[in-house]
């Protein structure tokens, strides 16, 4: 049975512990991470999007659609992968659809998806890449194949009076792996449908 100065001396070794930590976690940590978020203020707030008129339009890290008010794809717009974020892109809810492979659920939505490509795009449903019939992990993916994005040059070109090498130097502008070396290359839907609108413009 320890004696009651053993008590009080445990109490107060827990008690010195948690106010050290509670300033070095509770304080300092925190006066650290937001000190070095001010250093990229870009990235800390959301790495956020503008137009040529400095209105925000969206974020480089998440993705949106460009779909008219009744979910219809925009003809003269680059067309971004599914999403199963909540009513899609939703950042408060990401996820993937957590459908198995075999789920007929799944297996339906992704043929629907491909009938519907293909008819916009006038091209066989082989021909259909599979990002875009399918949703990323995270639901948010702001990039495209290199693959679904050559799918798409015809369309964007022939909406927007351009020629299809036009079109093709803008995907190749937007094109790149995460930090320039990280994964796959992908195209960035925004910032490419933003480079077609400052042409246009």
């Amino acid at each position: 049975m320890s004696s009651p100065r053993t008590t009080w001396s445990h109490l107060g070794v827990a008690l010195r512990a948690m106010l050290v930590l509670t300033v070095i976690l509770g304080v300092g940590y925190p006066l650290l991470v937001t000190g070095l978020g001010r250093l990229m203020p870009a990235r800390a707030d959301g790495s956020l999007v503008t137009d040529t008129a400095g209105t925000v339009v969206g974020s480089a890290l998440i993705g949106q659609s460009f779909t008219d008010a009744d979910g219809a794809p925009l003809p003269r717009y680059f067309q971004s992968r599914p999403s199963a974020a909540g009513d899609g892109y939703d950042a408060a809810a990401s996820s993937g659809s957590n459908l198995g492979p075999e789920n007929p659920d799944l297996i339906a939505a992704v043929e629907e998806r491909r009938a519907a490509v293909a008819d916009l795009e006038g091209v066989e449903p082989a021909a259909v890449p599979a990002d875009a019939v399918t949703a990323s992990g995270s639901g948010l993916d702001p990039q495209i194949s290199p693959a679904y994005a050559e799918l798409q040059v015809p369309r964007v070109a022939a909406e927007r009076g351009l020629s299809e090498d036009e079109v093709r130097d803008l995907v190749a502008a937007t094109t790149g792996p995460d930090l320039g070396f990280l994964g796959q290359a992908g195209v960035d839907v925004l910032e490419l449908n933003l480079a077609l609108d400052r042409l246009a413009g």
